[in-house]
């Protein structure tokens, strides 16, 4: 009985054993991705194309990224078509297709190709290609010469946008310095009675004032107010020039004096005439008199003819006065001319200051800053970059300019076959590119000494007076799967002035080839407190790409 217990134990332990391993293989088979890669031809004659394609089986919660960009050097990519999918279950199947080719006859290897699915990384196989040549038979093809070199006109850029804009904004805001400022604008009505002389606006008031209904409306008070001021406002512009805040006792006595000076040739009964009316005017403003309606409309008529007296009696200006009066005209043109200049002046600093604000809260006060007063690095950042080849085998990179090529001689002429570089700038500079290609003659057993060429690349900086020098090391991996040693640091640089010195970093990237006989070297050297060259320097550090070297 024991022993059949112990038998069905074992047979139920190994049911479970079994149902766990099933589980864990269904797990692995549906949770591990597929890659595999194909080309269509191994044999192409020069800028035929080749049909490389790369299969992925995923899950459907899985993110795949397939390579982009010039990835697949020696050869060169010319188009990358469409992601095809398919649905199988479960499981998405991912078809990426590129097109290739190369212009050049040899024989190449396409290299691996860098595939991210999930978290997962993988790579493809590397596959050879061979490129032949075309061959031309002479005797049906007839040779010619080679052709001179024509001009070809510069592509053509977006700068007349940016001036096309700049020039409307300009234009408007010259419009609107003329419409407010400038214009002539039309008059109101109480301007073109401003600009009327002092008699004829005097009447123009007595017209008014006929015109409302103050008698009427039996508004006496109100009536005189206006008919008094009416004489004292034409009283004091040509008379007496205090007459509006004057008493009428003070106002009389002034016109009493004016005429026995014989300044105003002006009679006794005028001048009686208005007293009358002016006390007349204070009894009914400050006693509440109510004189006839009839007798106010004699005073006013009284005042009408006392303004015809008042002209009349003032002597003829001088050549002098109508200088002074032409002078005095002139002043105030003036004073309006300057008025409007300053006015001008102002509003274009507050527009340029509010466009000023304006750009640099959105885009950055530096930014905007820099813009306007130019900043080489930032120029370059934003400018055209160039991307080309350096060396044998080529280093891929991008440089906002292109790199000049250096002769090097070598260091040891029994170790080193060939060295070649190609640089921007210098130590002292804000920002130094240096790209090399060192080819080694080593014997058998003998090995690239990277640490030497590190420590010479540190040894340049130190000779050309930088100090204070920090050193990392780390791995590094270009966009196509290319790996290297990735030397790094900080440090004193010298500047343009003697004896100062600023703050820097480096990098340094080093890569062999598979048969140990190339060193490829690029060296950056940046001022890091520059948010331009810091920008600048990330994207070089992000384009560079090698070829590997065949075996």
């Amino acid at each position: 009985m024991k022993h059949l217990n112990f038998i069905h134990v074992i047979n139920s332990y190994g049911k479970r054993v079994i149902l766990f391993l099933a589980c864990c293989l269904f797990f692995v088979l549906t949770s591990n991705a597929q890659v595999t890669s194909s080309i269509d031809t191994t044999k192409i004659k020069i800028g035929e194309q080749i049909t490389f394609k790369v299969e992925v089986d995923a899950d459907t919660t899985d993110l795949v990224v397939f390579p982009e960009g010039q990835t697949f050097g020696p050869l060169e990519m010319i188009e990358s078509y469409k992601i095809d999918t398919t649905k199988n279950e479960a499981k998405f199947k991912l078809i990426k297709t590129y097109g290739l080719t190369q212009f050049d006859s040899g024989s190449y290897k396409i290299p691996k190709q860098k595939i991210i699915v999930g978290t997962k990384t993988y790579f493809t196989d590397s596959l050879h290609v061979e490129v032949y040549t075309v061959a031309v038979d002479t005797t049906k093809q007839s040779l010619y010469g080679i052709k001179p070199m024509i001009e070809v006109e510069k592509a053509s850029s977006d700068w007349w946008i940016y001036l096309l804009i700049t020039l409307v904004a300009l234009g408007f805001i010259a419009f609107l310095l003329y419409w407010f400022i400038w214009r002539k604008k039309p008059l109101t009505e109480e301007e073109e009675i401003a600009m009327l002389p002092p008699y004829d606006r005097a009447k123009l008031a007595l017209k008014k004032l006929d015109e409302s209904n103050y008698l009427q409306r039996s508004e006496l008070k109100d009536y005189y107010s206006e008919l008094t001021f009416i004489i004292r406002k034409y009283l004091d512009e040509k008379v007496y020039d205090r007459a509006l805040e004057s008493t009428t006792d003070e106002l009389v006595g002034r016109l009493n004096l004016l005429r026995d000076a014989n300044q105003i040739e002006l009679s006794t009964s005028d001048i009686n005439n208005i007293e009358t009316i002016l006390k007349r005017a204070d009894l009914v403003k400050f006693a509440k008199s109510a004189p006839d309606i009839e007798l106010a409309k004699i005073d006013r008529n009284t005042i009408d003819v006392e303004i015809d007296q008042v002209k009349e009696a003032l002597p003829e200006p001088t050549e002098e006065e109508k200088l002074l009066d032409k002078q005095y005209k002139e002043e105030q043109e003036l004073k309006k001319k300057r008025r409007k200049i300053i006015l001008t002046v102002g509003a274009s600093i507050l527009i340029l200051i509010a466009t000023y604000v304006g750009f640099g809260l959105k885009y950055g006060f530096k930014y905007v800053t820099d813009t306007i007063i130019g900043n080489e690095a930032k120029e370059l950042l934003e400018g055209d970059w160039v991307q080309s080849d350096y060396g044998v085998p080529p280093i891929m990179i991008s440089t906002p300019v292109v790199l000049e090529r250096i002769e090097l001689q070598a260091i040891d002429s029994t170790q080193q076959l060939k060295r070649t570089a190609f640089a921007y700038g210098d130590v002292n500079s804000s920002f130094n590119i240096g790209v090399g290609t060192t080819k080694y003659n080593l014997q058998e057993g003998e090995e690239i000494d990277i640490n030497g060429a590190v420590e010479e690349t540190i040894k340049s900086f130190e000779n050309n007076g930088a100090r204070n020098i920090v050193v990392k090391r780390e791995q590094f991996i270009t966009p196509n799967a290319a790996e290297g040693l990735k030397v790094f640091g900080t440090g004193e640089f010298p500047t343009d002035v003697e004896g100062q010195y600023r703050s820097g970093e480096y990098v340094i990237l080093i890569f062999v080839s598979d048969d140990k006989s190339v060193m490829q070297k690029i060296a950056l050297v940046w001022n890091n407190k520059d948010e331009y060259t810091n920008d600048i320097m990330d994207r070089v550090l992000n384009s560079v790409e090698l070829k590997k070297v065949e075996e």
